[in-house]
C-alpha cells in the first residue's frame, strides 16, 4: 500500500520553518525503524480526509 504524506493527518506546517514535516511521536527507536525498514507504505499513515466517512453515506 503506498501512501502520500501529503494527505496524512500527521503532515503539518511550520511557520517558523515554512516547511512541511511529520508530526508523529514517535522515538530515536520507532525513527530508526522506520527508515531502515523495506516498508512499501509508512506504518504510521492516517487518511487526513475528515469527509471520507460522510462521502461514503451519500
Amino acid at each position: 500500500m503506498q501512501t502520500s504524506c501529503d494527505t496524512c493527518a500527521y503532515f503539518a506546517y511550520d511557520d517558523e520553518y515554512e516547511e512541511y514535516y511529520c508530526d508523529v511521536n514517535m522515538d530515536e527507536d520507532d525513527y530508526g525503524r522506520l527508515v531502515s525498514s523495506n516498508f512499501k507504505g509508512c506504518p504510521y499513515y492516517k487518511d487526513g480526509d475528515e469527509y471520507k466517512v460522510v462521502r461514503h453515506q451519500i
